[in-house]
């Protein structure tokens, strides 16, 4: 009896890490919906981590949740979006600088690509932990300390970065749910660091 007890535990922690895989496939596929706007990448990321944090919790949530989740954050969080491009479009450049041949156009490329990356992995960081009423500048900064200040959290979230990458490269529809993987990620490692 004691035996099909445990192993009917088993199963239902099986069953529900599976659910909360397919719910970070589902949430992927909410964000990249939520950011054909563009510049509304960062409050989709920043709801989709919220939705996921629900989740986990076991607290009632979905897409109504998490359109009003994205509202809330997209008030603000389109000025961060904008931003985003903005360095991206400067990294861009140097990009073409060390193309072209420029004195020390290799070095500064290589400097705006890891900038661009911490950039990046600053604002994954912001967006788990985002809740409604908090300022994004705010949370930029904090994201940003941790960035530096916890390599190997903001490494695994690089990581996911790479999944997505590579599994975009293999089959593009692919990238598209695990958009919700990073941001499980980057909720993970948000989790990690605070328990350290």
């Amino acid at each position: 009896m004691a035996q099909a007890r445990v192993k009917a535990r088993r199963l239902s922690f099986g069953g529900e890490r599976f659910a909360v895989f397919a719910e970070c496939l589902l949430t992927g596929v909410w964000i990249a919906v939520a950011s054909l706007g563009v510049v509304t990448y960062p409050a989709a990321f920043a709801a989709g981590a919220r939705h996921l944090r629900r989740r986990i919790r076991h607290e009632a949530g979905g897409w109504r949740e998490f359109g009003a989740d994205f509202r809330t954050a997209l008030r603000r969080g389109w000025v961060v979006g904008l931003a985003g491009w903005a360095v991206a479009g400067a990294v861009w450049v140097d990009v073409l600088a060390a193309r072209a041949g420029v004195p020390g156009g290799p070095f500064v490329g290589a400097v705006g690509l890891f900038a661009l990356i911490a950039v990046v992995v600053a604002l994954l960081r912001a967006a788990a932990v985002w809740t409604p009423g908090d300022s994004w500048r705010a949370l930029l900064s904090d994201a940003g300390r941790r960035t530096l200040l916890d390599p190997a959290g903001s490494f695994l979230i690089v990581g996911g970065l790479g999944v997505v990458a590579l599994s975009a490269a293999f089959v593009a529809p692919l990238a598209v749910p695990v958009l919700g993987a990073v941001a499980a990620a980057a909720l993970a490692v948000e989790e990690r660091y605070r328990h350290r």
